[in-house]
């Protein structure tokens, strides 16, 4: 097996770096880290996990609105909802946004014409011991893993449950499995693929699985199982993700992919990003370094996107030929590195 740097087949280059500190001022000069998600509109969010609100970000890097549980800047508007540790934002096909929370597993549906919330999903009265993200499938039903309850739920679009994957024991299986005998173990990200099936980062057991909504099967793209550092420019399904067993959340966290199907994983302990092409199945690393520097921040002039210090990937994003990886240093003190497709 190939690792890192000896294989460069993807065509990447560091757009910019921004050195965020949550506790001074204005977005994107210096005040969030999480600022990069996008709806399928192309229109960008800003979370703040751990202040517990969000709001969608204009031209000038300012919030239009909140979502919290009061106002959060004097100055901008904020619609009323019990957020409690917000993890993910998606649209509805009528307009209107989910948000799913870890901290209290509610989902609220937000009306911007409107400027009112509402509870969509009471994950704790159905039974959901967490609830990570939410996205919206191609026929507007929406899809949420629970981490530590190892199911992923399908809800209609009323919020009714129609499907749950997983008895709740942690489990694995290399092969494809049919719905009713998946198993799986602490799952850390969901995203709906341009394929219209929905991907799974099945973080414990070091994997990226696919759910074919349309053949009822679950099967393994990336990943064997065991934690480790290897695989790159061979089969994906033959690799192996960065592990720490004394971190509460082990295993990669974050996941996105682009419009060809192409899976991102942000490889949180062995600090990179990770590609797994989609039509080949090769999985290779194009960002970040082996080796972490606890505290150094990446300095915004850096082109070498092998030298980028990737601490703590988390809530990775991809819109538009561009990849936006954030990271932690502290709680308020965070990077944000955009990556763009040439």
């Amino acid at each position: 097996m190939r690792n890192q740097g000896d294989t460069q087949t993807s065509g990447w280059e560091i757009e910019s770096i921004i050195n965020f500190d949550l506790r001074f001022g204005t977005l994107s000069k210096n005040g969030f880290a999480y600022f990069g998600f996008h709806d399928k509109n192309g229109k960008q969010y800003a979370i703040s996990h751990q202040r517990h609100f969000l709001g969608p970000v204009d031209n000038n890097d300012s919030l239009k609105w909140t979502v919290a549980t009061s106002s959060i800047y004097e100055d901008v508007p904020n619609i009323h909802a019990d957020l409690k540790y917000p993890m993910y934002i998606d649209s509805m096909p009528d307009g209107t946004l989910i948000t799913s929370n870890f901290g209290n597993n509610r989902i609220y549906r937000i009306n911007e014409s409107k400027m009112k919330a509402k509870l969509f999903v009471d994950g704790s009265a159905i039974g959901m011991k967490d609830m990570g993200n939410c996205v919206v499938d191609n026929e507007g039903c929406v899809w949420v893993n629970e981490v530590v309850g190892c199911k992923v739920w399908r809800f209609d679009s009323t919020g009714r449950p129609i499907l749950i994957l997983g008895n709740g024991k942690p489990g694995f299986q290399s092969e494809e499995v049919d719905f009713h005998k998946v198993k799986f173990n602490w799952i850390d990200d969901i995203r709906l693929g341009p394929d219209g099936n929905i991907y799974v980062l099945d973080s414990m057991n070091f994997a990226v699985r696919m759910i074919n909504i349309k053949n009822n099967t679950v099967s393994t793209l990336a990943g064997t199982g065991k934690g480790g550092y290897d695989g790159d420019g061979g089969d994906a399904r033959l690799a192996t993700f960065g592990s720490n067993p004394k971190e509460h959340f082990n295993g990669p966290i974050s996941m996105s992919l682009d419009e060809e199907g192409n899976i991102f994983v942000g490889d949180k302990f062995n600090y990179v990003v990770r590609m797994i092409h989609r039509k080949t199945g090769i999985i290779e690393t194009i960002a970040g370094n082996h080796v972490s520097v606890e505290g150094r921040r990446n300095d915004p002039k850096e082109k070498d996107r092998f030298r980028l210090n990737l601490p703590q990937i988390s809530s990775m994003d991809y819109y538009n030929g561009r990849l936006f990886i954030p990271t932690d240093l502290t709680t308020d003190v965070g990077d944000l590195v955009v990556l763009k497709s040439i």
